[in-house]
């Protein structure tokens, strides 16, 4: 398994997004990037967690940072996925797994007794030269939105 830790610089990556664009992490240099991977869109959690980041889009983007939302979900799920929901950031598909790969994040998984491969919910935040952070593994839907913002308003003060 992959082990990305804070310091480290984020893997790179280009991937459809909704509307039939394009987005790479160096395209946003220049800007903190919350990249948060989710498993399906549509889903209870998933969909919680995905609106809360819609919500606090405003303050996101006075501490200077980009949201990607990224799951295995095609573009066309992506597409109707943010169209329910008013959705205001780019959600990314990873059809193969290669960047949930590259992040150690497509791992093995089990939901009563049966086994099967699938997506680790984690963020990472990444700053403006595309350096790691601060990253959170088997997040907890409630609360997280806050916890970024938390640590991102400490480091805008630390800076």
């Amino acid at each position: 398994m992959i082990d990305l830790d804070i310091g480290v610089d984020a893997p790179e990556f280009k991937l459809p997004t909704d509307n039939d664009s394009e987005i790479s992490l160096s395209d946003l240099r220049g800007h903190n990037v919350v990249l948060y991977f989710y498993p399906k869109d549509d889903t209870p959690g998933c969909t919680t967690e995905s609106c809360a980041f819609r919500d606090a889009v405003p303050t996101f983007e006075n501490l200077n940072t980009k949201i990607i939302g990224v799951s295995k979900c095609s573009v066309k799920k992506h597409n109707k996925f943010k169209e329910k929901y008013d959705l205001n950031f780019p959600l990314a598909s990873d059809e193969h797994s290669d960047v949930c790969e590259k992040y150690g994040l497509w791992v093995e998984k089990s939901m009563y007794g049966r086994k099967y491969m699938g997506i680790e919910r984690s963020t990472f935040l990444i700053d403006e030269e595309g350096k790691i952070t601060a990253l959170w593994r088997k997040v907890k839907v409630n609360g997280h939105v806050d916890e970024i913002l938390s640590v991102l308003n400490k480091l805008k003060k630390a800076a």
